[in-house]
């Protein structure tokens, strides 16, 4: 393929199929509790994106163990990566954050291969990326931190309320301790364009992060941004356009750098727009056909030189 997917690595790297099993910790985001703002990012929804497992009175180790039963179930034999997904995973008190881990290290071996924390890039006090380090010494630990889009002056529009500087200063830090890094990306945020795409994927290049995740803006029904679209003022990509987008958007990356996500999903009664009639692996052939059409692949306009005068 002309880009880099996350399944042949995972394959080359734990020698088989690997799959995530998504956990809610319970955990807060400083932009909702008011250390930085109110409401939560414009297109986040009230369970920051995640399961909203703990809030239904399932514990941590009863959401682990039954995730672990399902996969087991689906694709005997494979190894797990336990996924701290909902809002911000390391905005949390040491002894918390503790807690959690301790959860998820009594299952590491097998099936728990890898451990993956989503958090913001303005939540990693030292104290965590220390514990962080730690665990990464018993199995490989990623940080997954949301970027979103290269542009401050955008950040603050939707309340996201972190810099482009924070985000590279995150992953920086992580990587000095030894810890992999994702950076997410969303593709079609009000006022970014076809050249914010392009300026995140180099952005995200130069930060150096070993894994993407990209999706096209979402319109969740229980979200500020629902409001903005049901009165007609936020308009969302077809997915002819995204495409087009995603593409730019993939040629920017460096080569080596794994494509975790290239598409988004949401249950349909929880999704305003779009409504694509596409299965995500269909974005994915489209993608490889449109860049064949081009004659490009992933990295065709990754300069190494703009990368270094970043760091």
């Amino acid at each position: 393929m002309r880009f880099r997917t996350l399944r042949p690595y995972l394959i080359e790297t734990f020698g088989r199929p690997v799959h995530r099993v998504a956990l809610d910790a319970g955990s807060d985001c400083p932009n909702r509790d008011g250390t930085r703002g109110r409401g939560g990012c414009f297109y986040c929804d009230v369970e920051g994106s995640g399961t909203g497992a703990l809030a239904r009175g399932l514990e941590l180790e009863e959401q682990l163990a039954a995730g672990l039963r399902r996969v087991a179930r689906r694709d005997p034999g494979c190894g797990v990566i336990a996924y701290l997904q909902s809002y911000s995973n390391t905005y949390v008190s040491e002894d918390r954050l503790d807690e959690v881990l301790g959860v998820i290290e009594r299952r590491i071996g097998d099936p728990v291969v890898c451990v993956a924390v989503a958090t913001r890039p303005d939540t990693l006090p030292d104290r965590s990326l220390d514990r962080l380090a730690q665990l990464a010494r018993r199995v490989p630990v990623w940080i997954e931190l949301g970027l979103e889009a290269a542009d401050d002056a955008l950040l603050l529009a939707i309340n996201r309320l972190h810099t482009v500087a924070e985000f590279e200063d995150a992953v920086r830090r992580c990587h000095e301790r030894g810890l992999q890094t994702v950076g997410h990306a969303i593709l079609g945020l009000p006022g970014d364009g076809r050249e914010g795409a392009r300026r995140t994927a180099r952005a995200l290049a130069a930060a150096g992060v070993a894994g993407v995740k990209v999706h096209h803006l979402m319109v969740l029904r229980r979200t500020q941004f629902a409001h903005a679209f049901r009165s007609g003022e936020l308009e969302v990509l077809t997915s002819e356009r995204y495409v087009d987008w995603l593409a730019d958007f993939v040629e920017r990356l460096a080569p080596e750098q794994v494509l975790h996500r290239l598409t988004g999903d949401s249950p349909r009664e929880n999704l305003l727009a779009p409504h694509w009639d596409l299965h995500k692996n269909a974005i994915r052939e489209h993608l490889e056909t449109e860049l064949t059409r081009r004659g490009t692949r992933q990295g065709s306009h990754h300069t190494v030189a703009s990368q270094k005068s970043r760091r």
